[in-house]
């Protein structure tokens, strides 16, 4: 997977997907850029067959929209089974803290701990195949700001 953003013509790896090899059904792949990249960018598939041959799929064109507030989103979908989504923003770039507790406040998961780019929409899949199903918590925090909302996993 490559990206180009609209201020630079070159293209950049940002990441790999394993091809399915010949099979008769369509597949479907996905791959989710949390770059902070605040501009347009470019993406497009390098398809390497197994002889080395490779060809380019057409280019898609993204846009990504920026925030000027702090903001936690509600899991989606919301119960879920195994696998859920989580949006955040944050108003003031910083360190950031996007994790999961148990209903004993006990820490199950980090999502993301690292820096966030003010304004920048980010998106965090969770995977909760290790838990028991229940409620759990997820919490926000990032400059003196903490935020936190209730999902479930039902199985």
């Amino acid at each position: 997977i490559e990206r180009s953003s609209a201020s630079v013509s070159a293209w950049t790896r940002i990441g790999f997907s394993e091809g399915a090899g010949t099979c008769n059904t369509p597949r479907t792949y996905t791959f989710a850029d949390n770059s902070p990249v605040a501009e347009a960018c470019s993406y497009r598939l390098k398809q390497v067959d197994r002889n080395g041959d490779f060809r380019y799929s057409t280019c898609v064109e993204m846009s990504k929209q920026l925030t000027r507030t702090f903001e936690l989103g509600q899991n989606y979908p919301n119960p879920f089974n195994p696998t859920t989504e989580i949006k955040f923003s944050v108003q003031t770039a910083g360190r950031v803290r996007l994790a999961v507790y148990n209903t004993l406040g006990q820490e199950m998961a980090t999502l993301f701990n690292g820096e966030a780019v003010a304004g920048m929409s980010y998106r965090v899949r969770f995977n909760g195949d290790r838990l028991a199903s229940g409620v759990y918590y997820y919490s926000l925090q990032t400059n003196g700001t903490t935020e936190i909302k209730k999902m479930l996993l039902m199985r």
